[in-house]
């Protein structure tokens, strides 16, 4: 892995808007641009905004579609590697909660949600593929909201080589510091248990559509530390630079790494 700046967006997105939340998406790119960032990860389902209800599938998209072209292109202008979610609908019509990877060259990637929280099963279609994904010189791996409280999740995707994972989350419901304690009971796990840097946002404000989410945003260290935050409802930019030296305190030390020393064998032994 290399040093890396990344930006983590507090956003509000209303449902449905994707013209208005297009045009501020593109705005906190340029701004994450002047702040030196390479890459800047946006919240679940950021574009589309995010539901639970039959209408959202009026709102989907297919891939490629208007939204992912439109991300395409301001990820071009910019130079930066965007991470943006919305409700994509694929050529059967079922409707996935999906995350987008868009590089500079306009080459587009898909994270899919692989659990579903039971709100959601009635309306989206759980993944069935982990995928990773490479970018400026880093591997990484994306997780959205309730894919967070699974840690096998976490620990396929470290083994198969992931430095940093991104948890965009559209987690309503509480203030900020209610999320806050309830990020830091589980996120920072898996961090530690894995030893990788642990990147997560949240929605903000109201959506609309009868939700309203708590504005959060964590950087954690690969040691389990908070390295930096953002937490108010306000919408905005959290900076953070990671570093290859906090990776290497963890990786070199056979006391700090857990990962390697695990034993995937363990399940076929309980009798």
């Amino acid at each position: 892995m290399k040093n890396i700046r990344i930006a983590t967006v507090v956003f509000r997105s209303p449902v449905g808007k994707i013209e208005e939340n297009l045009e501020r998406t593109a705005y906190f790119v340029e701004e994450a641009r002047k702040k030196g960032a390479s890459i800047v990860c946006f919240p679940e389902m950021s574009i589309t905004g995010y539901s639970t209800q039959k209408t959202i599938t009026e709102f989907s998209e297919t891939i490629p579609g208007n939204i992912s072209g439109r991300i395409a292109d301001i990820s071009m202008e910019s130079g930066l590697v965007i991470l943006a979610g919305l409700a994509e609908k694929n050529s059967s019509g079922r409707i996935f909660a999906s995350h987008l990877v868009s590089s500079p060259d306009r080459h587009i990637d898909v994270y899919r949600k692989f659990y579903l929280a039971p709100p959601e099963q009635d309306i989206f279609t759980p993944a069935d593929q982990i995928p990773l994904f490479e970018a400026c010189g880093i591997k990484f791996g994306i997780q959205l909201c309730y894919d967070a409280h699974f840690p096998e999740l976490s620990t396929c995707m470290a083994e198969a080589g992931a430095d940093i994972i991104f948890f965009p989350h559209a987690s309503p419901r509480g203030n900020c510091d209610e999320k806050l304690n309830s990020w830091t009971r589980h996120l920072p796990a898996r961090a530690f248990d894995n030893g990788l840097f642990v990147v997560a946002c949240n929605q903000t404000g109201n959506n609309e559509n009868g939700l309203e989410f708590p504005g959060i945003a964590l950087t954690i260290g690969p040691s389990g530390e908070i390295l930096n935050k953002k937490i108010g409802n306000d919408e905005g930019l959290l900076i953070s630079d990671l570093k290859t030296s906090d990776l290497a305190h963890v990786r070199n030390h056979k006391m700090r790494y857990f990962l390697p020393n695990r034993r995937p064998e363990l399940p076929n032994t309980i009798k």
